[in-house]
């Protein structure tokens, strides 16, 4: 089956060795979305930006997000008017969600408090690290719950970014495959 992987990074992008920009580079299948302020992210714009991608890949997608892509990616699966466009995704990876709701949450990004808790209507898996300073692995696991995702703690990887040291992420690859693979056939 043909997809595209649309990379849905957090605040201020993901930079140079963030296994995200590598997949960009090595997969051929692979699109960032680009958001018009990845400083000051503001949900509604972020999610008219996701759903424009997502209307106009030719064919079925997989979504990779990392940190504020998770929040979004919550956030466009809960809204009715997405539904439209929801049938073309065949699943979501989801790695290091931010806990939006923390007191200490950065309040130039809007919108996206409280995280959804809705299942999500595709396949989706989370992936979270044991010392992410922006969530703690109870909270992401139960987002997971709540999303009927699949969890994966992968231990003291940090935020899971650049500095996690993961490179081309093999395992991540694999779960994004996994996920591909799931609706098929």
């Amino acid at each position: 089956m043909t997809y595209s992987v649309l990379i849905l990074p957090g605040l201020y992008n993901s930079g140079e060795g963030h296994w995200q920009t590598v997949w960009e580079a090595i997969m051929p299948n692979a699109r960032r979305v680009v958001q018009s302020d990845w400083d000051k992210p503001a949900r509604h714009d972020w999610e008219a930006t996701l759903d424009a991608a997502i209307a106009a890949a030719d064919g079925p997608v997989v979504l990779a997000a990392h940190s504020m892509g998770c929040a979004l990616t919550a956030w466009w699966a809960s809204q009715r008017h997405q539904a439209a466009h929801v049938g073309k995704v065949l699943g979501a990876l989801l790695v290091a969600p931010p806990d939006v709701e923390r007191a200490d949450f950065p309040s130039f990004i809007t919108g996206f408090a409280p995280m959804p808790r809705a299942p999500l209507p595709f396949p989706a898996i989370v992936v979270a690290s044991s010392d992410d300073p922006w969530c703690e692995l109870s909270r992401a696991r139960a987002w997971a719950n709540g999303w009927n995702a699949g969890f994966h703690d992968i231990g003291p990887r940090g935020h899971i970014n650049g500095e996690s040291g993961l490179g081309d992420w093999p395992e991540g690859r694999e779960w994004l495959g996994m996920l591909a693979r799931r609706r098929e056939p």
